[in-house]
């Protein structure tokens, strides 16, 4: 009798302990996401938020949004924040998303030094402004990763009849935004950059905008939720919890309060309300 009770109880420890490590595990969200929302500090401000309301832990990838939704494509994570519209609308069409939803959106703008030796200062069209960078073959610093940023700037190239790519005055750094920003400023180059992040490294680079405002720059963020019918360990309950939380009222209000006391701007504007 003595060593029956001794073996159920053994069994309640070891069960226990399988539901807690489940427990533990869908509390834990892999969240892929962008380097410009890692950049600016955005992220720092509300996952803390987020985790405090509602006990998850979320695992930050920050990575280009190819690269995140490449994540997503292999089930290798639950929730994303991306912004590269054409190649989000091919991931939902493949059904590796679900419940895709606007978030925030801020713009795309050209930098480059004061000096700017492609004349491309106060251009109203950064497809023009391509193709003055490439005629005056001046030093052009691409992320060349596969993020929005690059398939927007991939784009632009294509719009002004260009191919930049086996030309020595094109270089292509693989790294996240805010890294590519400080090549470019080290060699004095021109580089597309989003403007939040451009605005966060400001004070610590040279570089300055030249060309923004053209319609064509707009860069929209969506989230997106991994689906869980194709990956059955997905997080669903996790990745849900953290979608509502990023198009809910009061993180739109934060978005929208963001970084105004310390760059001086706003550097994203949210959109889930409209």
């Amino acid at each position: 009798m003595y060593r029956l009770t001794r073996i159920l109880l053994s069994l309640i420890v070891v069960i226990s302990a399988w539901f807690l490590t489940v427990d533990a595990k869908q509390k834990d969200i892999i969240f892929a996401t962008t380097t410009s929302t890692q950049d600016t500090g955005l992220l720092d401000v509300l996952i803390p938020i987020f985790e405090k309301k509602t006990g998850f832990k979320v695992k930050t990838i920050a990575v280009g949004s190819g690269q995140a939704m490449a994540l997503g494509e292999r089930g290798e994570a639950d929730v994303l924040l991306v912004h590269s519209p054409d190649a989000e609308e091919k991931f939902m069409k493949q059904g590796f998303g679900v419940n895709r939803r606007l978030v925030m959106h801020n713009d795309f703008v050209v930098i480059g030094t004061k000096d700017d030796r492609a004349k491309i200062n106060g251009l109203k069209s950064a497809t023009e402004a391509f193709k003055k960078i490439a005629s005056s073959k001046s030093l052009f610093i691409s992320r060349g990763d596969k993020s929005g940023t690059h398939a927007k700037e991939q784009k632009l190239w294509k719009a002004a009849g260009i191919n930049p790519d086996t030309e020595q005055w094109y270089q292509q750094t693989g790294l996240g935004m805010g890294q590519t920003i400080a090549v470019a400023n080290e060699k004095l180059g021109y580089t597309l950059t989003d403007r939040a992040t451009y605005l966060s490294l400001k004070k610590h680079i040279d570089l300055v905008i030249l060309v923004e405002g053209d319609e064509s720059l707009m860069n929209i963020y969506h989230v997106i939720e991994i689906n869980s019918d194709k990956f059955p360990k997905v997080n669903k309950a996790g990745a849900r919890a953290f979608a509502d939380f990023w198009v809910s009222p009061d993180t739109q209000k934060m978005i929208r309060e963001f970084g105004v006391d310390k760059f001086g701007a706003q550097l994203f504007y949210p959109d889930a309300m409209k």
